[in-house]
């Protein structure tokens, strides 16, 4: 069946010898697609460059139901990046996403609202100047599109289970936080990234909170593995008091 859809590229493989198998966000759920020829082809219907991570798309392309790869007809950039295309360190967070979303992101069935805060938050991501903990409430907030948004009711207590995903008055068996700990996560419950400036944390304070949420991201998503980008992420941000 053909179908016409915005695409978030999420990874880019290449296969056999000119081949690429693309997975993508789209608006019909998370599809993939093999592109044959493409390290080969003079064509400018389908070149590389369409297929960097998270690119934005409008594409064509026929859909099966039998579970094999799909296919692109015919794609367009649908959201050209300024920034993001030429920052290292927007681009070591693009690369970090990249990789969370293609772990997180399991499900074949349509979900128009989370489509539309990935597309949306990216943009906002290539369009501002302050973005130096964007990753982090873009983590936070996507939980809410994953189903497993903590549950801030009794935020006032003093521990916060991991597992159960809700604050505690009494201590957890394992696997909670609490102290500065608990303090770095409740800090960016309710922030929107327009409030991005009032998180006023140095490099310790933001790799802290972006170990706890791949934590959190672990007990919740199984089989979710940490980003290898993740060392890179760290190094380019280290630099950023």
């Amino acid at each position: 069946m053909l179908i016409k859809t915005k695409a978030i590229v999420l990874t880019s493989i290449k296969y056999a010898e000119a081949d690429l198998i693309v997975k993508c966000l789209t608006q019909e759920g998370v599809k993939s697609y093999l592109i044959r020829s493409i390290f080969k082809s003079k064509s400018k219907k389908l070149k590389i460059g369409y297929f960097q991570a998270l690119s934005q798309l409008d594409i064509s392309a026929n859909h099966n139901k039998q579970g094999n790869l799909n296919k692109i007809t015919e794609v367009r950039v649908s959201y050209l990046y300024q920034s993001l295309a030429t920052n290292i360190y927007k681009q070591s967070i693009a690369l970090f996403l990249a990789e969370v979303l293609a772990h997180a992101l399991k499900e074949e069935e349509k979900n128009p609202l989370q489509f539309s805060f990935i597309e949306t938050s990216l943009q906002w991501l290539d369009q501002h100047d302050s973005y130096a903990n964007f990753h982090l409430i873009f983590m936070f907030r996507l939980t809410k599109y994953l189903g497993f948004y903590p549950d801030v009711d009794n935020s006032e207590a003093p521990y916060f289970d991991l597992e159960e995903g809700t604050f505690q008055s009494t201590k957890p068996f394992k696997n909670f936080l609490y102290g500065k700990k608990l303090i770095l996560f409740k800090s960016i419950i309710g922030i929107k990234f327009d409030d991005i400036e009032t998180l006023k944390w140095n490099s310790e304070a933001r790799q802290g909170t972006l170990d706890i949420l791949l934590q959190y991201y672990e007990f919740h998503l199984p089989g979710f593995k940490t980003p290898r980008s993740l060392k890179v992420l760290k190094e380019v941000f280290n630099e950023i008091s």
